[in-house]
């Protein structure tokens, strides 16, 4: 019985120190910083998360696989105003979610296409295309946003509060079948596959190749990123044209805080809920406690750096890989 808690614990360890992290996060701020614990409050931050979290999901496959796309804050931008250019424009919202969630998977498709028809590094491209798409949406705004949109674009034209509520189940409805398929699917076992072989091996119990799996995971991570996007641009009577400016760095710090490691092969959508929710709250507490909002970036990067740290010391001793 003892081996068998050992290696749970093994197993949970980062999901368990994170865990930790946020409880004490909380403490901390429920000691210091008066009207964090309000109903409207933390309904916000948790309506805050559902992006982030879907977005994290997409990124959470693409580093299992030894990839990493920087380019999800630009993908976010032109997600949102594509969906207000649309809704604008006069199609139905209905339809309006689809066309954003095609062309997000258009977008990852391109970054899949040229990380493995062309083998170029995935930093590379993603890099490129995050510049290209935002200077792309600048010059095609003028950097202005969108206003004057319908009625029935925030919130789906659902009241304020079934509104907000049906984009957190949504946000949860997508991390549960990601997290089941992960878990339980062969195509979420070649995730893990793909990520474990340097060599690029061949996965017989998924029967696709390494090249098509990666292909697959971007193009997922693509849709996913415009799910994020139309589930952000929802949330307000106006698009923005410089919507997720950074919003990469507060991706790959959840996933990366939440265990999955930057060499791949290990991680879990658990872990990724888990850092998720630690940025998301430490995001929040930041203008109760009084301090500048500037320096929420600055969290996330000192929380990535000590993520990864712990990753390279974590390396050196022998460790159970986590699946799911």
């Amino acid at each position: 019985m003892r081996p068998k808690l050992q290696r749970w614990f093994e197993r949970h360890r980062r999901d368990l120190l994170v865990a930790g992290a946020t409880v004490v996060l909380l403490i901390c701020v429920a000691a210091f910083a008066d009207g964090f614990f309000t109903t409207s409050n933390l309904r916000g931050v948790v309506l805050e998360c559902a992006p982030l979290l879907v977005a994290a999901i997409g990124m959470t496959l693409v580093m299992l696989a030894r990839h990493i796309d920087v380019s999800v804050g630009s993908q976010l931008a032109v997600g949102g105003m594509l969906a207000g250019a649309l809704a604008r424009s006069g199609v139905p919202m209905l339809l309006v979610a689809p066309a954003v969630i095609v062309a997000g998977a258009g977008m990852g498709a391109l970054n899949g296409l040229l990380v493995t028809a062309f083998g170029l590094p995935s930093i590379v491209v993603t890099l490129t295309m995050m510049v290209t798409l935002r200077h792309g949406l600048h010059w095609a705004t003028e950097e202005t946003g969108l206003f004057g949109l319908p009625d029935d674009f925030q919130w789906l034209g659902l009241p304020v509060v079934a509104g907000p509520s049906l984009l957190v189940f949504a946000a949860l409805l997508v991390f549960a079948a990601f997290a089941w398929g992960l878990r339980n699917l062969a195509i979420g076992r070649a995730v893990y596959a793909v990520g474990s072989s340097a060599g690029g091996a061949g996965i017989p119990m998924a029967a696709i190749s390494p090249r098509l799996v990666t292909f697959g995971i971007f193009v997922a991570a693509g849709a996913l990123t415009a799910v994020a996007a139309f589930l952000g641009a929802v949330q307000l009577p106006h698009v923005q044209a410089n919507a997720g400016m950074g919003f990469e760095l507060a991706v790959i710090a959840a996933v990366v805080t939440g265990g999955t490691t930057i060499s791949g092969r290990h991680g879990t959508l658990v872990g990724t809920l888990l850092g998720v929710l630690l940025l998301g709250t430490v995001g929040a507490a930041i203008p109760f406690l009084k301090i500048d909002a500037h320096w929420e970036k600055v969290a996330q990067g000192v929380i990535l750096l000590a993520a990864v740290a712990a990753d390279a010391v974590a390396w050196r001793r022998p460790k159970v890989v986590a699946h799911g």
